[in-house]
């Protein structure tokens, strides 16, 4: 069995990720009026968390379009909102695997070793696309960030969950990307339970971070009009809080 260093070196797949990267670039050129803005905010190079909201199954693919390094994903092992052709891409790709409902001392080994090597590594929070408003993060991105000291880089998408609608009628769909300015790193003492109210305040500010990249009426959770927030609320349970995978 391969240990956890061999398998996570970075880069990895070099090869295959190059022509999936310009595959996933002709797509959105030739279907899509993709923006990015704030390209300017990306650094050089890693250590590096990306977060960004996850309205769409397709998100993945707009990170990957617009990060200029090889980008490693934490992805969920199972994907019941997405079509299941996006498992061989998943797979292509190649991703740190999450088990919902179970702590998985390799997902975060795997997670400290990418960003040990200056790595890049993209999250999305919310741990899941069941809702195109944004929801509070899970509990893990704020522990890596603690753990692993890596500055955060927020990434607010929109419009993705109208591309395939509009592909099969054949419009282009209008994509935005912005791209926010460096969070982080943090320095928190995390020790003990009595600790755990701190990950989480974090954790509502990366997801901050990210509401002011977004549309405002797609800020849900986060949003300061207090009618934007009662027409979201239910959306920040986790529909997966009794479920344990892995």
């Amino acid at each position: 069995m391969k240990s956890i260093s061999t398998v996570y070196s970075y880069p990895r797949r070099r090869t295959v990720r190059t022509i999936l990267k310009s595959l996933i670039h002709l797509l959105f050129a030739t279907t899509a009026d993709f923006e990015i803005v704030g390209k300017e905010n990306l650094p050089s190079r890693g250590p590096l968390l990306m977060v960004g909201n996850h309205f769409s199954f397709l998100d993945p693919l707009a990170m990957i379009r617009i990060a200029p390094w090889g980008v490693e994903f934490l992805g969920g092992t199972q994907t019941p909102n997405a079509p299941r052709w996006t498992e061989w891409l998943r797979n292509m790709w190649g991703f740190i695997p999450v088990f919902r409902g179970s702590v998985s001392r390799e997902t975060f080994s795997a997670s400290e070793r990418i960003i040990s090597q200056n790595g890049v590594l993209a999250i999305f929070p919310e741990g899941g696309n069941w809702a195109n408003v944004l929801r509070p993060a899970r509990p893990g991105v704020a522990f890596l960030a603690v753990r692993t000291g890596a500055p955060i880089i927020p990434v607010g998408f929109d419009g993705l969950e109208t591309f395939l609608p509009h592909l099969r009628k054949g419009k282009r769909s209008r994509i935005t990307t912005r791209i926010g300015k460096q969070i982080g790193p943090f320095n928190l003492d995390i020790r003990g339970r009595e600790n755990r109210g701190k990950l989480d305040e974090l954790g509502h500010e990366i997801m901050k971070s990210i509401s002011e990249l977004i549309p405002p009426d797609k800020r849900g959770y986060y949003s300061n009009d207090p009618a934007i927030r009662e027409k979201a609320k239910g959306t920040e349970i986790y529909p997966w809080d009794d479920i344990q995978e892995g």
